[in-house]
């Protein structure tokens, strides 16, 4: 393995400085790498062809007539458009607005009126279609650079990147000096509830949080992060984007989720950044796989991730050393190997965030050999709070605070935290800002939470507590996981405010239902049983509904992090809630 080689980050420096830093430190080593569909392969781009990029979009946007504080918006899957945009708004001091690619018009009209943005990149006809229906109400937008061919018909403000770039022909102006503790960027929440509300985040707020990372982690000049998570999101956008750049590493865009399995064959990363809908997915498949295989393959694979958790609990000095451990060598060609192969081979971290990971998948891959580090963090905190380490890793919990985080609890326990990646506050909505973020700089997360050990453990959130009429209180999220760990349940939500029992609502996997038919209620609920079997006795679920339509961000009922919008499911199938305690 190659020496690490990550570039110094000062407390006055900007996300501009660390990149001309590293681009000098390493100019012919490989940035980042993307798939070329026109000649079916792999293309790898330097950071010398990175900074040359960059200045040329520099000159473009001068060239808009942007000044220090104005505000862009980058609309686009993952490619290297996207990062290379990205530093050349910073660079000429702009606001950096990302939005999701597939957001709903409605939303995307929101934001982008709410924070003022002039100019935005978008991947293509996909974006500029869902553009389309408000596109009266973005008065403020003069200029829509697509990165692909600007389809017929469209808007005189879109742009093909090629265009507008061959029209900005004068020399690129001098770097300006920017100011370490300015507004990179506003990020919008996806929140569950309500508008959602503009998070400002400086510089150095993600600049700290990525200095935290590096201070946990070795990250390599030889590392290969395969990136497929949104860059709207932060912890791609940190980690996968700003971390790598300071550390060295190399970059490999995602072609899509649907290629996702191809790509890490062929990408063959040794890094990851997930959310545990990734890992769920896996599971489901080998589950699924399992099912139909002989007795011998699934003794093998039940008595390999058992052994391979046994190993890991006594590696990391929390469980003894056994006799099974012998096996391991064995095991591990037959059953493990072949399920990390499926992930490239090489993977050697992978961070899962953005949402609790289920404890039975942590331990089914870690097992088998899968490096599975669960973090926290929150979009306000740049945004990661806490992780966990290779060598002190509780899947359990949500890790360690990273170094210049502080944690203090309040009142019901709720996770406050404070460090230099907390943000500047909610963009034009100071009361907001006020109900979050105290004078002293604590941040209230909502989120419920104790300390044990150094380990940060999430007990529950507020706002998502289910109180049943008998006043016993159940966190829905875990059961949620719990249930959804059968092949069958595509998603699921548990309901009960205030009733006698709790109910829920399932989405079925269309693919299952084909392979084994569709249950009955009382089947489907002694399915739902079995997976909620540890849970509490007043935490079962007695009654389950089937949902026909899945719950998407087209539809409404996901944001676009894909958590679950509540109250809109609940109002939307609020007949199939009325049957289900219909005289109870």
């Amino acid at each position: 393995m190659s020496e690490m080689r990550a570039v110094a980050i000062e407390a006055t420096d900007s996300i501009p400085d660390c990149f001309a830093r590293r681009v000098k430190a390493t100019p012919d080593a490989v940035a980042y790498r993307d798939f070329d569909a026109t000649s079916g392969i792999w293309k790898d781009f330097t950071w010398r062809s990175a900074a040359e990029v960059v200045d040329h979009i520099r000159v473009a946007l001068a060239a808009e007539g942007l000044a220090p504080g104005d505000r862009v918006a980058i609309m686009s899957r993952n490619c290297r458009e996207w990062v290379l945009f990205d530093q050349a708004a910073l660079a000429q001091g702009l606001v950096v607005v990302p939005v999701y690619a597939d957001d709903r018009p409605d939303n995307l009209a929101y934001i982008l009126n709410d924070s003022g943005v002039r100019v935005m990149l978008v991947e293509g006809a996909d974006q500029l279609a869902r553009i389309a229906p408000v596109a009266q109400r973005l008065s403020g937008v003069q200029r829509i650079v697509c990165v692909k061919a600007v389809p017929q018909g469209a808007a005189a403000r879109a742009v093909a990147l090629a265009d507008w770039l061959a029209a900005a022909q004068e020399p690129a102006p001098p770097a300006a000096k920017i100011d370490g503790n300015a507004l990179a960027t506003i990020v919008y929440t996806s929140g569950t509830t309500g508008k959602p509300k503009g998070v400002m985040l400086s510089h150095q707020n993600i600049l700290q949080d990525v200095k935290g990372g590096l201070a946990v982690y070795e990250i390599l000049a030889s590392d290969t992060f395969l990136s497929f998570l949104p860059l709207s999101h932060m912890l791609e956008r940190t980690v996968g984007g700003y971390l790598t750049m300071v550390a060295g590493a190399t970059v490999a865009f995602a072609r899509s989720i649907p290629q996702l399995g191809e790509d890490f064959k062929s990408v063959r990363p040794t890094i990851i950044v997930s959310v545990p809908r990734i890992f769920e997915k896996l599971h489901g498949q080998v589950t699924a796989t399992l099912l139909s295989a002989p007795q011998l393959k699934r003794r093998l694979f039940t008595l390999a991730h058992h052994v391979g958790w046994d190993l890991f609990e006594w590696r990391q000095g929390r469980g003894p050393w056994k006799p099974s451990f012998v096996l391991w060598p064995l095991l591990k060609p037959l059953v493990a190997d072949k399920l990390l192969e499926r992930l490239g081979g090489r993977l050697r971290l992978c961070i899962s965030g953005g949402a609790a990971l289920s404890p039975q998948i942590a331990r089914t891959f870690i097992g088998l050999g899968l490096p599975i580090c669960q973090g926290y963090g929150l979009t306000e905190a740049s945004p990661v709070v806490s992780v966990n380490h290779l060598d002190r890793n509780d899947p359990a919990s949500i890790g360690m605070p990273l170094p210049g985080v502080e944690v203090s609890f309040g009142e019901n326990d709720v996770l406050r935290v404070r460090g230099p990646n907390v943000m500047l506050g909610y963009w034009k909505n100071p009361e907001a800002t006020a109900k979050v973020l105290d004078a002293e700089g604590w941040l209230d997360t909502g989120d419920q939470a104790r300390l044990k050990d150094g380990f940060l453990y999430i007990t529950g959130r507020l706002k998502e507590i289910i109180v049943l009429g008998n006043g016993e209180k159940v966190p829905p999220v875990d059961m949620e996981l719990a249930i959804q760990l059968d092949p069958l349940v595509e998603q699921a939500i548990v309901v009960g405010e205030g009733k006698a029992f709790l109910a829920a609502l399932v989405v079925l996997d269309p693919k299952e239902v084909a392979r084994i038919g569709k249950p009955d209620e009382k089947a489907l609920a002694t399915r739902l049983a079995a997976q909620l079997k540890d849970f509490p006795g007043y935490a079962q679920v007695r009654r389950v509904a089937v949902v026909e339509e899945p719950w998407t961000v087209d539809n409404g009922m996901l944001t676009p992090t894909l958590k679950l919008r509540r109250a809109q499911i609940l109002e939307r199938d609020k007949a199939k809630l009325e049957e289900i305690y219909k005289g109870k």
